[in-house]
């Protein structure tokens, strides 16, 4: 039994606000992923020169639900030869990393209501930029696990080729977020935004890191020219080839979704998060929710523009060999992230003295 003090010391209502806060999100991440793939498919018959889905629903906008349906209802197959619990647990676990990362992602301002002001940030750790780099390690986990658990030779060299890309892809994306720290001088995900709505984006102070991370972005989401783990013409399928039914859409659905919170991350940390630009809205005449409402669609819209060109890149550029991706991993990013590193510290000594 717990004593009544304890009870009456529990804020049930920051409780409430919290799990209402992470329904939303998940909600609004599993939106934009089904989305993504219908944008993906209209992206790439313009580019192509077609049309695109559009027979279900007007302009095909009810595709995503088609799509979702017939994951749904299509039969579930597990190899008998493979290790069934692990063969379960290798997607869920790619699901959930990538739900996980938005945690400490600022969505905008505060909300008042009831009396109180409402955090639209599930978690403001003192370590937020940490955490999220933990929980992207992660991600590779689900990667191996279901390539290694499918007992499929070709799913096992794409999860190995999985694996061995994330890895060499975070340690030049690590050095190009120690450089901004250094500018920044704080891991809270809510004080790097707010640093830059009080001065300028950290764009301007970082371009390099900037590019360095975007690319290394890439490598993360297994996204083209870096999809090495999914290279039809030479694994047959891909780390995935054994799943089937939403055990297939949960790995599908963690790459969109990983897309979506990565291009959230980069605008929260490069470009000003939910800050509207050229503008100080602190000036406006008008109620404060209606700015945040405001700020919150800037911060989508900052996303979904990253997300196009994620697509953009994708049906542009052609895939990479094996040994040209490991190369430009360690022999040209990891370099620029340690000469961008170097520079920014002398710099910040400078301005110190």
């Amino acid at each position: 039994m717990i004593p009544n003090m304890y009870l009456l010391a529990i804020d049930w209502f920051f409780i409430l606000e919290k799990l209402i806060l992470i329904g939303f999100v998940i909600t609004l991440s599993m939106i934009v992923a089904m989305y993504a793939t219908y944008g993906e498919r209209k992206v790439a018959a313009f580019l192509q020169d077609r049309i695109g889905p559009n027979r279900a629903g007007i302009f095909g906008l009810l595709q995503p639900l088609a799509d979702g349906g017939k994951l749904f209802f299509k039969e579930e197959i597990i190899p008998l030869i493979s290790s069934k619990f692990l063969f379960i647990l290798g997607p869920c676990l790619a699901m959930v990393t990538a739900l996980l990362t938005s945690a400490v992602i600022p969505w905008g301002k505060t909300i008042y209501l009831f009396n109180r002001d409402i955090s639209l940030q599930v978690a403001d750790i003192n370590i937020g930029i940490l955490y999220i780099f933990g929980v992207v390690s992660l991600g590779v986990y689900g990667i191996m696990i279901g390539g290694w658990a499918s007992n499929n030779k070709f799913s096992l060299l794409s999860a190995i080729r999985g694996a061995s890309q994330m890895v060499s892809y975070e340690l030049p994306m690590g050095l190009a977020l120690i450089a901004l720290l250094m500018v920044v001088g704080d891991l809270r995900m809510s004080v790097i935004v707010n640093g830059q709505m009080q001065q300028v984006w950290n764009i301007f102070y970082q371009p390099l890191g900037f590019l360095i991370f975007f690319v290394c972005a890439l490598a993360e989401c297994n996204r083209t020219p870096f999809d090495l783990p999914e290279a039809e013409n030479e694994l047959n399928f891909g780390y995935h080839q054994e799943y089937s039914s939403m055990k297939l859409g949960f790995y599908l659905f963690a790459e969109y979704i990983n897309m979506f919170i990565s291009s959230v991350v980069m605008v929260s940390l490069y470009f000003g998060g939910y800050d509207i630009p050229f503008v100080n809205e602190w000036n406006w005449n008008i109620h404060h929710n209606l700015i945040t409402i405001i700020g919150f669609v800037v911060l989508l819209a900052k996303a979904f523009f990253f997300v196009f060109v994620f697509m953009w890149i994708r049906w542009t550029i052609p895939r990479f060999r094996f040994d040209q991706l490991m190369k430009l991993g360690w022999r040209i990013l990891i370099p620029l992230a340690l000469v961008n590193m170097v520079v920014t510290a002398a710099v910040m000594l400078w301005l110190k003295k």
